[in-house]
């Protein structure tokens, strides 16, 4: 695994936490002094978007932005990365209510806080339903925030956020599907891997800086940069998904096996089941129910390996992470955008968290 993330990731990283804070400070500031029954709610978009996070979607608009000319110093790809940080913040609210998870990023998530406050105090209703409605609405000030750091941005640019939007939403009415109806197809869970996650996090934010930068040229770039950006999406979110059935809580910030519990249709569980005997059959057949004993994850964890269907998947992944290498290498981008490319590549297929 990597241990560290490149040095232009942090720097970028700095400069739109920079601006989140710039943004959202005033923002809290604002609505507390109109109700401070605003200010908490308002305060949970921070504390998630500056809690952490790896900034992938910023450095990949950034390289995409360079590579096809634009200058870095320029603000607005500042606050387009600031935008990504936003628009996954409004998916990570939804999908922990989704979800019913208990933790992101090391700290309780958004809704069950809320959930807890209306216990402690007694309020009228049910808790579930408030500490969710807050939630939900949180996600949809986050949403709005991320659409108000890209005024100014071009039409080409819009065409790009709103698809990007889209393909988030159509990825997780997917994932939640594929998770009622324990599906295991290959084709279905790769899929909703690339639909989900995976074009939003690398492909999409490459178009983006490209067509910031020279939307004359998208004809050129864009195919060329998805030659990259679709592989290396794809190995991206399998990564994840390991992740998510073996990885630490105390790294990951998230329960683990929470992926085996809430039975996500995942290519390696995919994989698991295709080619498990019997007995493993019978123990992946546990994954998806709610009350999945600590032991049960494990033995889960053990038919997964005895499968062959983490190996299989490791191997993917790097030959994917090969593939998208090997593409961007020949992409008509600046040299030094397409070194950069290459480090996330190994970057991001071979982290811890």
């Amino acid at each position: 695994m990597v241990d560290s993330a490149p040095a232009s990731l942090i720097a970028i990283a700095t400069r739109v936490e920079t601006r989140l804070r710039e943004f959202l400070g005033p923002e809290q500031a604002r609505w507390a002094r109109f109700d401070s029954d605003l200010a908490e709610p308002i305060a949970h978009i921070g504390r998630l978007v500056l809690a952490g996070g790896k900034r992938l979607r910023p450095a990949f608009c950034h390289w995409g932005f360079v590579g096809a000319g634009g200058d870095p110093a320029d603000p607005m790809i500042v606050n387009a990365g600031a935008a990504f940080e936003l628009m996954h913040a409004f998916a990570l609210f939804h999908d922990d209510v989704m979800d019913d998870a208990a933790s992101r990023r090391g700290n309780a998530t958004t809704h069950a806080v809320f959930a807890e406050r209306h216990r402690e105090q007694r309020w009228a209703g049910e808790a579930r339903r408030f500490g969710e409605g807050i939630a939900i609405l949180v996600g949809d000030l986050a949403f709005v925030y991320s659409d108000m750091m890209l005024a100014g941005a071009s039409p080409a640019a819009w065409a790009i956020w709103n698809e990007l939007r889209i393909e988030l939403n159509i990825g997780q009415v997917l994932d939640i599907a594929g998770s009622v109806r324990n599906e295991r197809s290959r084709h279905k869970a790769e899929q909703i891997c690339r639909y989900k996650s995976g074009k939003y996090t690398i492909e999409r934010p490459l178009h983006l800086g490209a067509v910031m930068a020279a939307p004359e040229r998208a004809d050129e770039l864009l195919p060329a940069l998805s030659a990259y950006g679709l592989p290396l999406g794809d190995a991206f979110q399998m990564r994840d998904d390991v992740m998510g059935a073996f990885g630490d809580t105390a790294v990951t910030g998230k329960p683990v096996g929470g992926d085996l519990r809430e039975g996500k249709p995942t290519p390696l569980m995919a994989r698991a089941v295709e080619s498990a005997t019997a007995a493993q059959a019978d123990v992946l057949a546990r994954v998806g129910r709610a009350n999945l004993a600590d032991d049960d994850v494990v033995r889960v964890q053990q038919a997964i390996v005895d499968s062959g269907a983490l190996a299989d998947l490791e191997a993917t992944i790097e030959r994917l992470a090969a593939e998208a290498i090997a593409a961007i290498k020949v992409a008509p981008i600046t040299t030094e955008a397409r070194d950069e490319l290459v480090a996330l590549a190994t970057f991001v297929t071979n982290r811890a968290v």
